[in-house]
């Protein structure tokens, strides 16, 4: 039987991230690391706008339909990884995303739910994250047009953290 995205929520008892919009919930905290489980789904509407951190990021594919993370790299290139189960086509289990880099979020054209994991050390802060907006991003990466405009965050909303948010 194939679990739905409401009983996925239910039984990790994930919530909308602030800011970003993924349904997350914490697994793991420490001084020296954090896990969070996420989930991307067509209902509930579930996907990451685009951010970046103050330190590198490791993504984990866990099961569902694959996912698409778009990269936007500080020297102007980008990039697009999928993360699948089906490693012999391209897909990857697990992909790190080095602190500074742009990253959204979303599932694969036509899929359904995907769960997923991101670790980091040290922890996931507030003070670590920085949320991009139209705005500021189309101008510096003019291919990626239709990701921005899809994937960011609206210019006029917030692009911070509460203030002690701690994942």
């Amino acid at each position: 039987m194939r679990a739905t995205a409401a009983a996925l929520i239910e039984r990790f008892g994930m919530e909308p991230l602030p800011v970003e919009g993924t349904y997350v919930a914490s697994t793991y905290r420490t001084a020296a690391g954090s896990a969070i489980v996420g989930l991307y789904s067509e209902e509930p509407p579930s996907r990451s706008l685009f951010h970046r951190l103050a330190f590198d990021e490791l993504w984990h594919f866990y099961d569902g339909d694959p996912l698409r993370l778009v990269l936007l790299h500080p020297d102007g290139s980008s990039e697009d990884i999928v993360l699948g189960s089906d490693v012999l086509s391209g897909q990857r289990p697990q992909c790190a995303v080095p602190a500074g880099v742009w990253q959204a979020g979303e599932l694969v054209a036509g899929g359904e739910w995907a769960l997923y994991g991101c670790t980091m050390a040290p922890p996931f802060t507030a003070e670590c994250f920085e949320g991009g907006t139209v705005g500021a991003l189309l101008p510096q990466y003019p291919e990626r047009a239709d990701d921005i405009r899809r994937l960011a965050i609206p210019d006029g909303h917030e692009t911070s953290m509460p203030a002690g948010f701690a994942g």
